[in-house]
């Protein structure tokens, strides 16, 4: 086990001591409050953790504090490490981003899109060309999550039990075919929609490599970086190390709700979207690679050219994602100047985003309100880390990204 430790005063890293304690006492206001049960915040410049704060508890309950390292359900923010494992495919000529998905995954053969009606009542037409592996990495590929419920094809997910992603007790391999009997949304290519598509790529990353996806993660990813608590499973000797997961309560307040079954061994299903878990100084490692284009301490993962590809927005002509993106993309505000790489969200008009967050700025949010991200231009690495999922749309990211760029002097 490691532990992530301040390694510099704030003024040696150029940030600015009482701007960062206004981004604690922000986010430990939200405890006090009782809308968060505690939280970890850490920023780096230059690789140097200048700043790293824990406030709270990660049990209620038992009264039991965060601490540096606290284990944490990251949820979403899993994707980016899958976009990073395919990448390692493609470098090798593995893998093409230009691959259609029928190519690895043959169910996605023939898709079919979505035209009009709803339940059995709906019509579809054939696709007018195929899913391919960028689309996936995109999210561009006309998949959904049956829990929007925005759109008739999210009805279909459900139908098919797909209300968390995944009908119950089946592996990814049996998950993936469910996926492809249904409808696309819309032609490939065409709009952005936050979907499964980290599920279908992981199932991709183990039919080309001939591995489990936890197998190459661990081979490919964490060991060579120093990840050693990240993983699909937590152990019996971490287990008194993960944070207990809340929710928000309709009346107000939090309550614990069932999460990732992370205590019972190897998981059956091993989400490329939404699996991890994590210790901040395994998100810190990841974070340190990619500001680092594709090297840590004299290990390299990825070309810097691979890196600048995946942090880079790949939405049609310049296009954010409130422009680009199907409801309820389109209806969040927060999408305005900001596009979306290979896994990763990407700064492409600070202005329109109404934060000071530099162009290029990149990184990701998982749904019990973690995030990450890092600011090129300012040698800027910034997590957060805690265990709530929000009824709505959070507003850990926003304030996060406005607060700790406020704090950078130089």
């Amino acid at each position: 086990m490691a532990q992530l430790r301040q390694d510099a005063e704030p003024s040696e890293a150029g940030l600015d001591a009482r701007a960062l304690e206004r981004l604690d006492r922000h986010f430990a206001h939200e405890v006090d409050e009782g809308r968060l049960p505690g939280f970890l915040v850490a920023v780096a410049r230059g690789g140097r953790v200048a700043h790293l704060t824990t406030y709270g508890q990660r049990d209620l309950a038992a009264g039991l504090p965060v601490e540096a390292d606290t284990l944490w359900r990251v949820y979403s923010m899993t994707k980016p490490v899958t976009a990073v494992a395919a990448l390692t495919l493609v470098e090798e000529g593995r893998l093409s981003l230009d691959d259609p998905v029928a190519r690895h995954l043959p169910a996605f053969a023939d898709p079919r899109v979505y035209v009009g009606g709803s339940g059995p009542q709906v019509s579809t037409r054939p696709a007018a060309g195929p899913i391919r592996v960028r689309h996936l990495m995109t999210h561009t590929a006309g998949l959904t999550f049956g829990f929007y419920h925005t759109h008739p094809v999210d009805a279909l997910y459900r139908e098919a039990g797909l209300e968390s992603s995944v009908p119950p007790g089946k592996d990814l391999a049996e998950t993936i075919e469910v996926y492809a009997s249904l409808p696309l949304q819309f032609e490939p290519g065409t709009q952005w929609n936050y979907s499964v598509a980290s599920n279908v790529l992981g199932r991709i990353i183990e039919v080309v490599s001939g591995q489990p996806l936890d197998a190459f993660f661990a081979e490919r990813i964490f060991r060579p970086l120093g990840m050693t608590d990240a993983g699909f499973q937590v152990t019996d000797e971490q287990a008194p190390r993960l944070a207990e997961l809340y929710g928000e309560q309709e009346g107000g307040g939090i309550a614990p709700v069932p999460g990732l079954p992370l205590r019972v061994g190897r998981p059956r299903f091993l989400s490329g979207s939404g699996g991890l878990a994590m210790s901040a100084h395994d998100q810190h490692r990841f974070m340190e690679m990619l500001r680092r284009r594709g090297e840590l301490d004299g290990t390299r993962l990825l070309t810097a050219d691979t890196v600048a590809l995946m942090t880079r927005n790949h939405l049609p002509g310049g296009a954010d994602l409130r422009s680009f993106g199907s409801r309820p993309a389109h209806d969040v505000p927060g999408n305005d100047g900001v596009g979306f790489g290979l896994g990763v969200s990407v700064v492409i008009d600070p202005a329109r985003t109404q934060t000071p967050a530099g162009p290029g700025t990149y990184g990701w949010t998982g749904v019990a309100s973690t995030a990450f991200f890092v600011d090129p231009g300012r040698d800027l690495t910034v997590q957060f880390m805690t265990q709530v999922r929000p009824r709505g749309s959070s507003g850990v990211f926003p304030a996060l990204r406005r607060l700790a760029h406020e704090a950078v002097r130089d």
